[in-house]
């Protein structure tokens, strides 16, 4: 996979995830990685910068929080976040549709 592709993306599959509950980021990965097939595993060199520019952007919130006795950073999606993943969304489909009328339905589906 190019990871420029992934980069255009990478902020709406992180808030796709923690709009479906409050989680942290490990597990972010791997719900991303688990809903894609395998797909997209996020590294951490590009899943923290994000979240933390996501929390820069009032789009997420967090806290710590004591589990299996672990401190870990908890990440909840914001009222602004929920807008912006609508935009996103919105965005994506027009893009896909963008591209699949370029390759035609059956390229696109093959």
């Amino acid at each position: 996979m190019d990871s420029r592709l992934l980069w255009g993306a990478l902020d709406m599959l992180i808030l796709e995830v923690i709009g479906g509950g409050p989680t942290w980021g490990y597990a972010v990965a791997q719900v991303v990685l688990s809903r894609s097939a395998g797909y997209f595993d996020l590294k951490e060199g590009s899943l923290y910068p994000a979240l933390h520019r996501l929390e820069r952007k009032k789009l997420l919130s967090s806290c710590w929080q004591e589990a299996d006795g672990r401190r870990r950073k908890y990440y909840q999606i914001t009222a602004r976040g929920q807008q912006a993943l609508a935009g996103k969304r919105q965005e994506w489909r027009e893009f896909a549709a963008g591209v699949n009328g370029v390759l035609g339905v059956a390229h696109a589906l093959a």
